[in-house]
């Protein structure tokens, strides 16, 4: 598994936000890694199985999502910025969205 992994709920109809783009980054910005929300709203592979202590951000590509379901929206970007404190622990990061409002809370 992942040492990150996420999920969206798209909180306006109560439904997995499916096909968005998710970037982790690390504290320069560069992609660690990149991946797809599949049809559940999940990202279960998300980079490598460890990460190294420190700052990373997840970059949630929502303005396509919203789109595409004929949606205005306020965000076209959301990024959570985060901190990796253990190495041997899993850090799931959820996205809760609506049009013009975001939320998230650490996970297990």
């Amino acid at each position: 598994m992942s040492h990150v992994t996420t999920h969206i709920l798209d909180a306006s109809i109560g439904r997995p936000a499916a096909d968005v783009a998710v970037a982790l980054e690390d504290a320069d910005g560069a992609v660690v890694a990149s991946a797809r929300t599949d049809a559940d709203g999940r990202v279960k592979d998300l980079g490598s199985e460890a990460l190294e202590p420190g700052h990373y951000r997840l970059r949630f590509e929502v303005a396509a999502y919203f789109a595409r379901t004929g949606t205005d929206s306020f965000y076209p970007v959301v990024t959570i910025d985060f901190t990796v404190g253990d190495a041997e622990q899993h850090y799931h990061v959820p996205l809760l969205i609506s049009p013009f409002a975001y939320s998230t809370y650490r996970g297990s």
